[in-house]
């Protein structure tokens, strides 16, 4: 999930259930707490190996084992800043408490996405993906932010209206740029989503004016049916999710796949939108797929090249090895470009809709005739991936 979309979730349940009695600082460490196991992005800034987002992303700062020791020292910093500034702050065990809360917010949204996480490094590397919501979800995200900021446009009667009317306006504009950027990446909706959307918006900002309702109504109050409204969009993710592995299933029984795998990964822009992917002996079958509709999902199959020497080669190097625990339905292709041997493995979990361009995480390696690694690296134009560094190049028999 988005580091800005984690961030917010803290604040809400900082808000929520422990601002009243212990302040601003509680909600403070409730967000800093949500946001902090993403630091160990600094390391795949600072690193030069490409395999870094692979490697260290998501490992012992998103981690359940390492959650204490974390929460602790955070809980001790804030108070010595607190003592520095002549601040209170709630104790050392509440404090330990909420930045606890707020980190387990953000392993638990990143372990309901595909990307998943290691829940439990460094006892075990296994990453765990319960596949219910897509990296970036604007629903969910508008789910945690817009009951703050009813809250805050209801706190102050002289400022409300106005208050409501401008956050309309920011909100139905954001909208809007959701709707641009998910048709840009492929993913578009219906405007009248888009309308019904702002309407919503307006409803939950306005409506309360009536009879002075929403001025009666606490801080916490609002954030705390937030979080309710949260946990029952993720309730409906689940089933969501349920319905969309039923048709996956369907599909490899009524087509006597022999499975590997399967899963059914959530997509933008709504919980009703999946994709099938399923992993055999030889190649993935791969959907895009509506809820709404009840035809079968269309798959695709995207075989493995044929066993070759490059590939078996290129399967014994370290940094494939490392990429292959990290992929759940990769797909081997072998090419030839002149003299050189080329195999790229590429990762159908994520979706590129750009045509003409690798899959997200398209791991490459390239060998002359006699099987010397020339290179290795991240195919470019993989979504984020492009510009990465590649490996340095092995020639003449060096050993991986």
């Amino acid at each position: 999930m988005d580091p800005i979309t984690h961030g917010i979730t803290g604040a809400l349940l900082g808000k929520g259930y422990f601002a009243e009695r212990k302040g601003r600082v509680a909600i403070f460490a409730a967000t800093l707490g949500a946001l902090f196991p993403d630091i160990d992005i600094i390391y795949e800034i600072v690193s030069r190996d490409p395999l870094a987002i692979v490697k260290y992303h998501r490992g012992i700062t998103h981690s359940f084992a390492g959650l204490p020791f974390f929460a602790a020292l955070l809980a001790w910093l804030t108070r010595w800043l607190a003592r520095r500034r002549g601040r209170e702050a709630p104790s050392w065990a509440m404090l330990t408490l909420i930045y606890g809360v707020g980190i387990a917010s953000h392993i638990v949204l990143d372990g309901m996405t595909s990307f998943g996480t290691r829940l439990w490094t460094p006892v075990s590397q296994q990453r765990v993906s319960w596949d219910l919501l897509f990296i970036i979800d604007f629903s969910f995200s508008a789910i945690v932010l817009l009951p703050q900021i009813a809250a805050w446009i209801y706190r102050d009667r002289a400022e409300s209206r106005l208050r409501a009317t401008w956050m309309w306006i920011l909100f139905t504009g954001g909208a809007v740029l959701a709707w641009r950027a998910a048709d840009a990446a492929g993913f578009p909706f219906h405007l009248w989503i888009l309308a019904l959307s702002s309407a919503l918006i307006a409803v939950l900002f306005f409506l309360p004016a009536l009879g002075d309702r929403g001025f009666r109504v606490t801080r916490s109050s609002w954030c705390k049916a937030g979080t309710y409204a949260m946990i029952a969009y993720l309730f409906a993710c689940g089933v969501a999710h349920h319905a969309a592995m039923q048709r996956v299933k369907d599909f490899a029984s009524a087509n006597r796949i022999q499975i590997d795998r399967l899963a059914a990964l959530p997509l933008p822009p709504s919980l009703l939108d999946w994709g099938g992917v399923i992993r055999t002996v030889n190649g993935v079958y791969q959907a895009r797929f509506d809820l709404r509709n009840p035809a079968p999902a269309d798959f695709h199959f995207a075989p493995d090249s044929p066993p070759d020497p490059f590939i078996a080669r290129a399967l014994q190097f370290p940094e494939v090895q490392i990429f292959w625990q990290f992929a759940r339905f990769p797909v081997i292709h072998s090419s030839t470009e002149g003299a050189q041997h080329i195999v790229d493995i590429g990762e159908n979990r994520f979706v590129n809709t750009r045509r003409n361009k690798p899959q997200p995480f398209t791991y490459r390696l390239v060998f002359d005739d006699s099987g010397d690694l020339l290179e290795q690296g991240w195919q470019s134009d993989g979504m984020f991936l492009r510009h990465m560094q590649k490996l340095s190049p092995r020639r003449n028999g060096e050993t991986p």
